[in-house]
């Protein structure tokens, strides 16, 4: 249950949005349409729960001095894992692309530029330095992804009712999303006093 644990605390605890504010660029761009958020959420799900453990992998089973190469490569972190980040958002650009033309076309830019997307490479980042172990890594990947998931898609459920509001015309766009996620993010910081392991029974 430690796992369940480690999931609820980064998706909601330790919001990459809402928290940490990782992956601004393509939160605030795609979150104008429901369905546009909802694919691309689909998508950071799958690469982080990917990416995670594979870069757990080469971390320590490659580039540690522990491991089978038997010398430090850890200045290497950075560009493997990019490496890694881009061939799976290029996979996951090739399957949108032939299952979903309409919304390969409604991300544009945004779905491959999810490889520049810091929640991404932070996620990562943040297993190295927590010092997580590979099913970690992999509870860790998915609880952060559905977390991005989960507040790309409030976003942009609630940017699509303000628009038949009377906003002032000096907020209209970025600002009032930029207000919305401010608030969301106090409400998520009210979740910091929760102990996971007490909802899970341990």
């Amino acid at each position: 249950m430690e796992l369940f644990s480690l999931f609820i605390k980064a998706a909601f605890i330790e919001n990459m949005v809402l928290a940490y504010f990782l992956g601004m660029c393509s939160y605030l761009a795609v979150s104008k349409s429901v369905n546009t958020a909802f694919g691309l959420g689909l998508a950071v799900i799958f690469v982080l729960g990917i990416t995670m453990p594979i870069n757990w992998f080469i971390s320590e089973k490659i580039l540690s001095e522990n491991g089978w190469l038997g010398m430090d490569l850890t200045f290497l972190r950075f560009i493997l894992f990019i490496a890694v980040i881009a061939s799976m958002v290029q996979l996951v650009e090739m399957i949108v692309e032939k299952v979903s033309p309409a919304l390969y076309n409604s991300l544009g830019i945004f779905l491959p530029l999810i490889t520049v997307n810091c929640a991404i490479l932070g996620g990562s980042l943040f297993m190295v330095s927590r010092e997580y172990n590979f099913s970690e890594s992999v509870a860790f990947g998915l609880g952060s992804g559905f977390g991005w998931f989960l507040a790309i898609l409030a976003i942009a459920a609630i940017r699509e009712k303000i628009q038949y509001s009377n906003v002032p015309p000096a907020l209209r766009g970025l600002g009032m999303a930029f207000i919305l996620t401010g608030l969301m993010g106090i409400a998520f910081m009210s979740l910091m006093g929760i102990d996971p392991a007490a909802l899970s029974g341990n």
